[in-house]
């Protein structure tokens, strides 16, 4: 084809500039409705987001638990494990819980100065829920 040919081919099949700005106006005519601040449900309506209840504390003891013993090991380099048996051990014998869990600050203050040199006392918050757990943190000096 020549180049007089193409340009009429394209001439015919693009609509004319009328029919464009007619079709705009159209949707510029077209209105979103937009909801009113009345219409929208109360906060009351919504479902509230899941509320998680808090424990209930049957128990709360702080102790100072002595863990000297842990000196007594055969071996310099397993102080530290042993304290942290030792904690667990006396806060068994004196909550009596079905499960027990160590909060990690517990656990740092006892490895604080690393294994070969635990603390030889550590003061204790333990507090036992309705579920027989007991938890054990820092007791705030």
């Amino acid at each position: 084809m020549s180049k007089k040919k193409k340009a009429e081919v394209v001439e015919e099949d693009l609509p004319e500039l009328e029919e464009i700005g007619e079709e705009e106006e159209e949707f510029e005519k077209e209105e979103v409705e937009v909801p009113d601040e009345e219409e929208k449900p109360d906060a009351e309506e919504v479902a509230p987001a899941e509320v998680i209840p808090e424990e209930e504390i049957i128990d709360e003891r702080i102790y100072t638990v002595p863990l000297r013993k842990a000196y007594w090991t055969g071996s310099r380099l397993r102080r530290s494990n042993r304290a942290v048996r030792i904690l667990r051990e006396f806060v068994e014998r004196h909550m009596k819980p079905e499960e027990l869990l160590i909060q990690p600050e517990v656990n740092e203050r006892i490895w604080s100065r690393g294994i070969q040199k635990p603390p030889r006392r550590i003061r204790i918050r333990a507090t036992k829920n309705s579920d027989n757990l007991v938890r054990v943190y820092l007791a705030e000096a």
